[in-house]
């Protein structure tokens, strides 16, 4: 895929990416990886959901893929992800769209939604309560494998973390500083929405605490259980079925 990119408010370089037609859908990608990795590299779930008449739109989120990778703290402020997504709405001049995240991806929309934003139809993957309640309850085993690279133990979740991290061809500075940007949102805020938010996530993934129960607080939760664990699960064709089946429910 080829990058485009815009410009966020503090002058980072964001890039994203952009196929299909119909009806626009941001899709955002977790951490660590990036729209390619994402949505594109195992299986084409970002093809397949544009194949059904969507506008996919993938962002490379700051520190990822080809957006800029600052290594100065004061580029990573609270929900600085999020800011950078409404400056992507803004300049592509979208006011009607649909939303998705994988991961931090999910983190990101819950805090846009959070602060206001209204899609047509959400999806949260990869995600479960405590993942958005409770933000940094894995900073630390982040942090661990972030400045500890090269000394874990080979077949470890720490050493598939740092493989990951090869394959993605990450910079480790920045996505532990990005880490600080990270933002709880409460259980009150979650309980308000009342529009349609589908959670996607692998029967074996726990990563991000209880997808079932995410589903049961939120007003119009739908819960869809696809196969695998939180890294597996993006590499199965029924991730796009589901968000697809979310989408068009």
């Amino acid at each position: 895929m080829t990058p485009q990119f815009y410009t966020a408010a503090d002058g980072t370089r964001l890039a994203y990416y952009e196929v299909g037609s119909g009806r626009p859908l941001l899709l955002i990608h977790g951490y660590i990886s990036d729209a390619h990795t994402n949505w594109m590299k195992f299986v084409p779930t970002a093809q397949v959901i544009a194949d059904a008449g969507y506008r996919v739109i993938m962002p490379d989120l700051r520190a990822h893929g080809a957006s800029d990778k600052p290594h100065d703290p004061a580029a990573y402020p609270k929900d600085i992800l999020a800011d950078d997504q409404f400056a992507l709405i803004a300049h592509l001049g979208l006011t009607d769209l649909d939303a998705a995240g994988y991961s931090l991806g999910a983190r990101t929309l819950a805090r846009m939604m959070a602060r206001g934003f209204r899609p047509g139809r959400a999806i949260l993957s990869g995600m479960g309560l405590e993942g958005l309640t409770e933000a940094d309850r894995r900073a630390g085993y982040f942090r661990q494998v972030l400045t500890n690279l090269g000394s874990h133990a080979k077949g470890s979740p720490e050493w598939f973390v740092e493989a990951f991290l090869k394959t993605s061809g990450g910079d480790p500075i920045a996505l532990n500083l990005l880490i600080d940007s990270f933002a709880s949102t409460e259980a009150a805020t979650l309980a308000s929405w009342d529009f349609p938010v589908g959670i996607v996530c692998g029967t074996e993934d726990q990563d991000n605490g209880r997808a079932e129960a995410l589903a049961e607080l939120l007003p119009q939760g739908h819960y869809l259980p696809i196969p695998g664990n939180h890294m597996s699960a993006v590499t199965k064709p029924e991730l796009a079925q589901a968000m697809l089946a979310a989408l068009q429910s």
